[in-house]
């Protein structure tokens, strides 16, 4: 690599330590992509990488876990906001990587995005510095002894080592996950395109929204500070298989456990179903979700579309319209008017995707585009990293394997003919491992035999129609809600995924005592934990004077059979359980039955308390479960318990246009069993005295006391 000679070129800064600090040493210099032009050098010689993780783990680290999922997620709101302000310093900077402005808004407002979504995510999370997992465990006969999971942030760093091509998205998508479970990071941009990730970084910083320590940035060479991992770090990657592979055997890594994820380029494919033909819109749908994945960002896309697995009767009508699509394909300075594709983001890259276009012309001939005869507009081609699109035709690709295994990490592509969606399906299976599969297909059937037949090799499989087309985010765009990541030759990793990405930075631990400890240590209500009595209906408490575990006993009331007659007209619920007695021979019920859906409307009638006060508002329920009949004569009451309590930093807008702010209350409502001995002996109903006979989970919308 070439180094800073030159005293003209700014040398880029590193933030450790909480300060930014540039390098010692003139550097790595790094270059225009549209003019070649030396713009920059970096340099991370003299940074102490044992001190910048001590530092992420003592300082930064401290300061996110005592933040709730709450104030994490508004914390991402607050920097989304702030950097969507100054993206157009952003963007004037991305230029220099060679992205057009589509390739910069990709990059730039959707790494942002991201940071958005997971803002968002704070909604399915509790108002604590923790979050409880899945269901309880009954570990006791008599509910007495339980078990659940736990999860805490990880009191290490997360080491994120990124590639050239999405010098924002590629440090914005990981840091949104990492900061919202709590943990700080240390991001390394890959050096050629960094001075786009320190322009962030800087703004970052200077909005003053993370806690110190949360972020450090190396813009040079981080070779080296995997020597310095612990056992509670996280490391991810994203790049080259073979360089992840590399840092994955790691010592330090194996000796550690340290939990490493890697997502690596690898040799993604779409495929064209049988059913379609020339005058089909999926067939057009097809042309240009190919060539878009093609051109978009050069093809220096992890995603993008390497093999073309086509129909051998259509092979020469794709090559013909890609062709077209193709030849309208202005290559040159993104500045310039018409320009839909820049340069590779440096010439080190373009002389690495020259090298493996030769050796893939070995098994396969190019039927699109020439290396040497392509005009640019606005440009110097000789001086700028510019390239065409290539397109190989592989006639045997079940013989001619090249085209599975070697990438080229540009605009470069190869059609792949096949009989059947079975030959698609191993094709597709044949790249070992990819990030992303795409089929256009008509046919919900052939839809449904690739999907089951492919899934096992790729991480994402997106199925395109003339249905979802105009809406689809396309082949080549990973969503936040979404897992990116595959397995085999893609790394065997996994990223973002909503819920799923935030667990990769938390330690799930499981929890044993009783359901009054384990109520106590989740602020959840476990089931058989004890009582909080106040004496006061809980509907009459603003939100934050109510305790978890809060308990009203409420009156009972004696179902009767005009209850399920009015309950049936009024509902139209007219099953033949609840009124055709002659009806039930050969049911498990033992006479008309009570509609369930009546058994939790009376509750409500039961534990609502009717008069104006803090409770704005009821708004859905998250389990139901009726769990034993009640017939007529038989008696129920209602233990009425504050399960959870949530924040909400967003106020109802009440009729005056006033804000109000209310916090979220989940409350359990056990419904049970208060019949007298003899009514249960006459139906033989199998429950005793207290026995739940009907839960739900139901969600209010309670005032705040303190309006400021």
């Amino acid at each position: 690599m070439s180094t800073a000679t030159k005293t003209s070129v700014r040398k880029l800064e590193n933030y450790a330590l909480g300060k930014f600090i540039s390098g010692e040493g003139d550097g790595q210099l790094l270059f225009n992509a549209i003019t070649g032009e030396e713009i920059y050098s970096a340099s991370s010689k003299g940074l102490d990488f044992e001190k910048m993780c001590d530092y992420a783990r003592t300082v930064g680290g401290p300061k996110l876990r005592k933040m709730t999922f709450q104030e994490r997620g508004l914390m991402l709101k607050a920097l989304a906001m702030h950097l969507m302000e100054k993206k157009d310093l952003f963007y004037k900077i991305s230029w220099a990587t060679g992205a057009t402005k589509i390739d910069s808004w990709v990059d730039i407002e959707g790494g942002i995005g991201n940071l958005f979504a997971y803002s968002s995510l704070r909604r399915q999370f509790p108002d604590e510095t923790f979050c409880v997992e899945g269901d309880v465990a009954k570990l006791s006969k008599l509910n007495t002894f339980i078990g659940h999971h736990i999860c805490v942030p990880k009191e290490g760093v997360a080491i994120h080592i990124n590639a050239f091509n999405f010098p924002v998205w590629g440090m914005l998508e990981k840091v949104a996950v990492n900061w919202f479970a709590g943990v700080p990071a240390i991001v390394k941009p890959a050096t050629v395109t960094s001075f786009l990730t320190e322009a962030v970084v800087k703004e970052i910083i200077a909005s003053g929204i993370l806690p110190e320590g949360a972020l450090q940035l190396i813009c040079g060479s981080a070779n080296g500070i995997l020597d310095h991992v612990m056992s509670q770090d996280v490391v991810t990657f994203t790049g080259s298989a073979s360089t992840g592979k590399m840092l994955k055997s790691n010592k330090r890594l194996i000796d550690e456990s340290v939990h490493f994820n890697m997502e690596a380029d690898s040799l993604n494919c779409c495929v064209l179903g049988t059913d379609i033909t020339p005058d089909q819109p999926e067939f057009d749908i097809f042309i240009k979700e190919v060539v878009r994945e093609i051109t978009t960002k050069a093809g220096q896309k992890c995603t993008a579309v390497r093999r073309i697995i086509v129909p051998e009767n259509r092979v020469e009508e794709v090559r013909v319209s890609i062709g077209k699509r193709l030849a309208s394909n202005i290559i040159g300075d993104p500045n310039m008017k018409g320009v839909r594709m820049g340069s590779l983001a440096g010439l080190t890259q373009l002389k690495e995707v020259k090298e493996k276009v030769e050796q893939l012309s070995k098994t396969q001939k190019i039927i699109i585009g020439d290396l040497e005869k392509f005009e640019v507009k606005g440009a110097d081609k000789n001086k700028g990293a510019f390239m065409p699109p290539i397109i190989f035709l592989n006639e045997n690709p079940f013989k001619n394997l090249d085209c599975h295994s070697v990438e080229a990490f540009g605009p470069v592509s190869t059609i792949l003919p096949y009989k059947t969606i079975d030959d698609a399906i191993q094709l597709a299976k044949m790249g070992k491992g990819s990030l992303v599969s795409s089929i256009i297909t008509a046919d919900d059937k052939i839809a449904k035999q690739y999907v089951i037949g492919a899934a096992s090799m790729h991480g994402r499989i997106l199925i395109l129609n003339a249905d979802c087309a105009k809406e689809s985010t396309g082949h080549g765009s990973p969503m936040p809600m979404l897992v990116h990541g595959g397995p085999g030759r893609a790394g065997g990793g996994e990223e973002m995924g909503g819920k799923r990405g935030v667990f990769h930075y938390l330690q799930r631990t499981a929890i044993q005592g009783s359901p009054t400890t384990i109520t106590a240590v989740t602020n959840q209500y476990q089931i058989g934990a004890k009582y909080i009595d106040t004496g006061v209906h809980p509907f009459r408490r603003y939100f934050e004077e109510l305790q978890v575990g809060e308990t009203l006993i409420t009156k009972t009331h004696t179902v009767s059979e005009d209850d399920i007659i009015n309950f049936a007209e009024l509902s139209g619920d007219k099953f033949y359980a609840h009124l055709e007695p002659d009806s039930l021979e050969g049911t498990i019920f033992k006479r008309t039955v009570a509609h369930g859906y009546f058994i939790l409307s009376r509750a409500a009638g039961l534990f609502v308390d009717p008069p104006k006060g803090p409770v704005l508002l009821n708004y859905g329920i998250d389990e139901c479960r009726f769990t034993k009949p009640i017939y007529p004569g038989m008696t129920i009451g209602v233990r009425f318990t504050c399960k959870e309590k949530i924040s909400n930093d967003k106020g109802l807008k009440a009729a005056t246009g006033e804000e109000v702010k209310a916090g979220i209350v989940k409350w359990v409502v056990d419904i049970y069993d208060a019949s007298s001995e003899d009514i249960r002996k006459k139906y033989d109903v199998d429950v005793t005295m207290g026995d739940t006979v009907g839960i739900a989970t139901i969600l209010t919308m309670v005032k705040k006391k303190n309006q400021n």
